[in-house]
């Protein structure tokens, strides 16, 4: 039985995860899906101006200390990305595999802010220009979604190094969207990384909502049809 941790990205609460939860479970699997701090309905506003991207790292160690998991496997979407990989190198051997589903794959020194596109900076500047801290959701999406910390998408990773011990490390490039997705570059680096395994799913970013049964399957490690390959069917 696998133990999975699931942090989404931003805006979001564990609630954009609530199509694959069950699909897991049902496999027989422990399921752990967060809200991380300053994102939570009854989080204050002192709560979501100090919120940064180490907070959101403890909030997964303290998960970890808390179900006494010692072999998590780790999936965070999007901005999530960031804090499963600080997390993982502060986890003292206790993850296993590290999964970024249409996430950023951060380096030493990297932040949200330098690692995403000049389009996502204009949008997390606009969007925390009523506030100076908190970065309202962009219109158009789930109602559920609430202003998320701007230090949290400004403040650089630290990395000693550990991450790299990490047994399995995964990347799903979600490609429905490539007119505007962040993602084609870091992509491009990680297939030419033999460290890492790559994977496509012909989805919008919010895949998990799109498809949520291909995406329980590439986390259970099963067989899904790539419809960008007219129904060829790819293990992982």
């Amino acid at each position: 039985m696998a133990t999975f941790v699931l942090v989404p990205g931003g805006w979001h609460g564990s609630w954009s995860f609530e199509a694959v939860v069950p699909l897991l479970e049902r496999a027989g699997h422990a399921v752990h899906a967060l809200t991380l701090t300053g994102l939570r309905p009854d989080d204050d506003n002192a709560t979501v101006a100090t919120a940064n991207l180490d907070t959101h790292a403890d909030d997964v160690l303290r998960l970890l200390d808390r179900a006494h998991i010692t072999s998590a496997t780790l999936v965070g979407h999007s901005y999530g990305g960031m804090v499963i990989a600080a997390a993982a190198d502060r986890a003292r051997g206790r993850v296993s595999r590290l999964v970024h589903l249409d996430a950023y794959v951060p380096r030493d020194g990297e932040s949200c802010w330098s690692s995403t596109t000049e389009r996502y900076r204009e949008v997390f500047a606009a969007g925390a220009a009523t506030t100076g801290y908190a970065v309202r959701p962009p219109d158009g999406g789930d109602p559920r979604r609430r202003p998320h910390p701007l230090a949290s998408f400004l403040q650089t990773i630290r990395l000693t190094g550990t991450l790299a011990q990490v047994p399995r490390r995964e990347f799903i490039y979600c490609s429905g969207w490539e007119d505007r997705t962040p993602f084609a570059e870091l992509r491009t680096r990680l297939q030419a990384d033999p460290e890492w395994q790559v994977h496509d799913l012909p989805t919008g970013h919010d895949a998990m909502h799109e498809a949520p049964e291909a995406v329980a399957a590439l986390l259970l490690g099963e067989c899904v049809a790539d419809a960008s390959t007219l129904g060829r069917q790819a293990c992982h």
